[in-house]
């Protein structure tokens, strides 16, 4: 009889609950519930609703029961930098804020005047974004410090899920080092910087490694969703669960994350704090086993959803690769441009970007789909180029994991712009990397290593030459 693991993985729009169990010496995967996600507008905040999403999460762990498919244990994994804030009876301070909410604009300069920016990355490791938790607590101590004075615990979103299934509050290694709080070489809180910052350190919980059992499912849970089952933290960052699943068991191996962002880089055992790596926006987040995810964000499909829901929201991406790849516009855009990090309308940002820069603008959705696929495949290349002089290691093959590895017009690109094999999938990276942390703690796999070949022979690979 099979074995189940349960995998809750949110992204920033969708989420989805995923079951994963090992037969014949294979991954098999089974998607047994899917439920919309994005950020609310209420008084002019963009924030998540936590409410909603919690009850979806329980509403997908019914259906196992229902198949009669009752996993073993489950972990959930989302976006990184976001946090709620709770007071002295666990109720929500203030609202769950997203880090596309505009709060923090401008706040970078007032946490410089405790903290000055290269001192920041040496002490983290960590690339200046400006809606990393650091910035958006900086803002809300600023803008109203009373919610930090009624908070007694900060979770960061994955952390607040797992707490409203067991009852435990732990924060997760990979989740927290996002927040730009963490030395990443003790791999703790920097609790001498918050003391600078003036943020209260007893909110923060001890920071507890991927893998770790902590705890089972509340009576009040088991009784919601009628059955039990262990709480195991997988990678709770979505990016470091998709790196678990990189079929590659090489030495040295580069890797795109792709989805709404791209995440592109490599597994390092020790951080890279140096000038030379902030120079080139490069951040050291963790990942499985305390292994650094080195890499840098860079924009990714989010552009290309924003202008797909503005201009033809039915229209699948199938269709839109295949109307681009016939354009021949040569324009270029910067990906990395903080004019497409949130704008009211993504359309005219791409268009803004072009008449200021003296290129031909794009006119039609295929065009503008075009131009934004190009600018991808181009900054890729540009990143590449940058890992190998940061590292000195020359790569010869580029993994593309997640949603966007079923991108084929952006593969051949990548595989175009930077002059070597691109090896697409898995699609369902993330979930395969938390499955795969519950696997591993319940022994069905010796360690990440014996894993991943399980991962290289279960799916299928595609090669863009």
């Amino acid at each position: 009889m099979e074995k189940y693991f349960l995998a809750i993985d949110i992204g920033a729009s969708s989420g989805r609950h995923i079951l994963g169990y090992k037969k014949n010496g294979k991954l098999f995967l089974e998607e047994v519930h899917r439920f919309w996600n994005g950020m609310d507008e209420e008084d002019g905040i963009l924030c998540w609703n936590v409410e909603r999403l919690f009850s979806d999460i329980l509403e997908g762990m019914k259906k196992c029961k229902e198949l009669g498919k009752i996993p073993q244990s489950v972990g959930i994994d989302t976006w990184g930098v976001d946090y709620v804030l709770l007071d002295q009876d666990d109720q929500l301070v203030g609202k769950a804020v997203g880090y596309r909410d505009h709060r923090t604009d401008g706040i970078d300069q007032e946490v410089y005047k405790a903290v000055p920016e290269e001192e920041l990355y040496q002490r983290t490791g960590i690339q200046k974004a400006i809606y990393n938790t650091i910035y958006q607590l900086a803002a809300l101590k600023k803008q109203d410090p009373s919610q930090l004075e009624k908070a007694k615990t900060l979770l960061m979103i994955p952390d607040y899920f797992h707490f409203k299934l067991c009852g435990k509050k732990v924060q997760e290694y990979s989740e927290a080092t996002t927040s730009q709080l963490v030395n990443p070489v003790t791999k703790d809180w920097d609790y001498e910087l918050m003391d600078r910052l003036g943020i209260p350190k007893s909110i923060f919980q001890p920071i507890t490694m991927p893998g770790t059992m902590i705890g089972r499912l509340t009576k009040e849970v088991q009784e919601q969703v009628g059955y039990d089952c262990a709480v195991v933290l997988p990678p709770t960052h979505d990016t470091a669960s998709a790196v678990m699943a990189v079929p590659s068991n090489e030495e040295d191996v580069c890797y795109i994350s792709s989805g709404t962002w791209s995440l592109m880089g490599i597994e390092k055992d020790e951080p890279d704090c140096s000038a030379k790596s902030k120079e080139a926006n490069f951040t050291n987040e963790g990942g499985y086993r305390g292994k650094i995810t080195y890499l840098a964000n860079i924009m990714g499909l989010w552009m290309i959803q924003s202008v797909r829901n503005q201009l033809a929201p039915d229209m699948s991406y199938g269709e839109l690769c295949e109307q681009a790849s016939r354009e021949t516009i040569q324009t270029m855009v910067d990906c990395q441009d903080a004019s497409f990090l949130s704008p009211e309308d993504m359309v005219e940002a791409v268009k803004d970007y072009c008449r200021k820069t003296g290129q031909q603008v794009p006119e039609t959705l295929a065009e503008l789909s075009c131009v934004i696929y190009n600018s991808l495949a181009k900054c890729y290349a540009q990143k590449l180029k940058e890992i190998e002089k940061i590292s000195g290691v020359c790569y010869d093959k580029i993994h593309i994991i997640g949603g966007g590895s079923n991108a084929e017009y952006l593969n051949q690109l990548t595989a175009k712009y930077t002059e070597i094999p691109v090896h697409a999938g898995p699609g369902e990276a993330t979930a395969i990397g938390n499955i795969l942390t519950q696997m591993i703690t319940e022994g069905v796999f010796s360690d990440l290593k014996e894993a991943r070949q399980c991962v290289a022979e279960s799916f299928d690979i595609h090669i863009y030459e």
